[in-house]
């Protein structure tokens, strides 16, 4: 299953150290697993989005995947790919940019051709075969038709995608330089909020995190003194306050690390798909790990 990561102290900056894999060096053994694509997103000191990604197959180069990349950020996105829609290209891996604005998603939704439709000349921000990208492009669309309000822009693409189209699930991280936005919808796979003050529970420690299956791992000194947000797919550390999200919930974390949540689809998908509605490959990609 995919995971998804996001992470900000704003409006510090931070260092963060992440190794996004933990997978054998066997050619054989990765080319019948996950991952396919491992990615991490974050901003540089003026705002400029910086996305660095790699599909990890037999056959391609696993430098990113072995090297910790030490970067410095207000928000931070990574991803973890289990394909389940567009092939191992580096153009279907996450994180998406769109407007300054990077993009992840974990789920499957079906009928892009009628997605496709309903974004009609919007369609050309796609650039890759997924239906990640593309409900990113619906939301790049609907927070402009709401001007520039991403809370709304999420809500109503969801809404309509939810409305219209088969749904297994659509958990989401969206983040700018210095905000964060996460959606969980419907109950299918479970995302965790953690508001973690500086030092974590103890006031001291830095934050140093590992998923229960070794594939994403974080490692961060300064926040050690400085406060943060973090979304993830699993809880990954001890800490008893992380939070699942409720199905339909939208969180927003503003500059200043405020946050704000809302029931944003109160309503079950009308098309929704359980695991013997997907294809093979896209089942295998939502099953938990």
């Amino acid at each position: 299953m995919c995971r998804l990561f996001g992470l900000t102290s704003a409006p510090q900056r931070t260092h963060a150290t992440f190794w996004l894999l933990d997978a054998p060096d066997s050619l054989s053994a990765q080319s019948h697993r996950e991952p396919d694509g491992t990615g991490l997103g974050y901003f540089g000191p003026r705002g400029t989005p910086e996305v660095h990604k790699a599909p990890i197959a037999a056959y391609e180069d696993r430098v990113f995947a072995r090297e910790a990349r030490q970067v410095e950020s207000a928000t931070f996105l990574a991803h973890i790919r289990y394909a389940s829609t567009g092939g191992l290209d580096v153009r279907n891996t996450h994180p998406f940019e769109q407007h300054g604005r990077l993009f992840a998603h974990n789920g499957v939704i079906e009928g892009l051709d009628e997605l496709d439709r309903h974004l009609g000349p919007d369609r050309a921000l796609v650039h890759g075969d997924t239906d990640s990208e593309r409900f990113f492009a619906l939301v790049t669309r609907e927070t402009e038709a709401h001007g520039g309000d991403v809370s709304a822009g999420i809500a109503a693409a969801a809404r309509w995608v939810a409305g219209n189209l088969p749904l297994f699930a659509l958990n989401v991280v969206l983040v700018t330089a210095g905000e964060l936005w996460t959606l969980r919808y419907p109950a299918t796979h479970e995302l965790y909020v953690l508001e973690r003050p500086a030092g974590g529970r103890h006031g001291s420690r830095h934050l140093d995190h590992t998923g229960s299956h070794g594939r994403l791992r974080v490692h961060s000194a300064a926040l050690a003194a400085v406060s943060s947000v973090i979304v993830a797919s699993e809880p990954l550390d001890e800490n008893p306050n992380w939070r699942l999200m409720e199905p339909g919930e939208l969180l927003h974390v503003d500059r200043g690390l405020g946050t704000t949540s809302r029931i944003a689809l109160t309503s079950p998908p009308a098309h929704p798909l359980t695991l013997a509605d997907l294809r093979p490959e896209a089942a295998a990609s939502q099953r938990p790990v």
